[in-house]
């Protein structure tokens, strides 16, 4: 396996960038630390270079996760080192809107024997038994009764 080394050298307008997004304005950390981690490993004209080691102790930050900024930084760009990259998952829902009915029916039916209103997973366990749905969470329940504004408490 060949190491790469990436050598960073940032121009003037990216110096001032990085020492902007560290010195104003709120950031994800995950930004914070690409900015202070490319503006160390800088071997341009405007740098102070600091020794990856040294990064990784101030930073308390692994080795690793200093070459994959580097190596994002080189191949992206800047903007692209310091960004999150979007999920590219597709969810598929479970609930769509003959569930989600049926769903609120229930919801506005009176509630079990022994039981004063609906509980999530009350209700969960209900579109189960009832066979309307092959599975279903109670966190899903919460937040198709959130999407449609009905409250369990009312």
């Amino acid at each position: 396996m060949i190491m790469v080394r990436y050598t960073i050298k940032l121009t003037k307008d990216e110096v001032d960038e990085l020492k902007s997004i560290i010195h104003k304005g709120s950031h994800t950390s995950l930004t914070f630390r690409a900015a202070y981690i490319l503006l160390n490993c800088d071997e341009g004209e405007y740098s102070e270079k600091v020794t990856n080691d040294q990064i990784s102790k101030v930073l308390k930050i692994g080795m690793r996760t200093i070459d994959r900024v580097k190596k994002k930084f080189f191949e992206e760009g800047l903007e692209s080192a310091l960004e999150r990259r979007p999920s590219s998952r597709i969810y598929d829902s479970k609930v769509d809107g003959d569930i989600e009915a049926k769903l609120v029916t229930l919801c506005c039916s009176e509630p079990p024997e022994g039981f004063a209103k609906w509980s999530l997973r009350l209700l969960a366990d209900k579109m189960v038994e009832l066979n309307y749905i092959e599975s279903i969470s109670h966190v899903t329940v919460r937040s198709v009764l959130k999407k449609t504004n009905l409250s369990l408490g009312k």
